[in-house]
């Protein structure tokens, strides 16, 4: 039965010249797909050591916490708590340039614990 319904769904959609039990929703999907945001994620069990430059850098944890980082082997530094998420996960996004190459480096404030992590990561970014 199934084929046969499969078979009359395609001689009506043949017959309208269009496709009988078409989800718009669904087509618009994959006929006119958006533009995702290339994203690059950093976190404690996969810790990239570079990224393309134009990407977003998402550095993610499980706890909330500050991130401290640096475009410029810290003569400047920026703090930005990180935002939570429904399912649990913490980030913060740093976006990179096109054509930027400077490395970001940055630590972690741990927000519960009010506690430095004591060490510094660098991403490399590369062109």
């Amino acid at each position: 039965m199934w084929a046969h319904a499969e078979y009359v769904k395609l001689l009506r959609s043949a017959s309208d010249s269009q496709v009988f039990d078409l989800i718009p929703e669904v087509a618009d999907r994959y006929l006119h797909p958006r533009r995702r945001q290339q994203l690059e994620v950093w976190k404690v069990n996969r810790k990239v050591r570079s990224v393309p430059a134009g990407v977003t850098l998402r550095i993610q944890a499980v706890d909330p916490f500050m991130l401290h980082w640096s475009r410029d082997q810290w003569l400047h530094s920026t703090d930005t708590r990180s935002e939570a998420t429904s399912i649990g996960i913490n980030f913060v996004d740093i976006k990179l340039a096109p054509g930027e190459h400077a490395p970001v480096t940055f630590t972690f404030l741990w927000r519960d614990d009010d506690r430095w992590e004591g060490k510094d990561y660098t991403v490399d970014v590369r062109e």
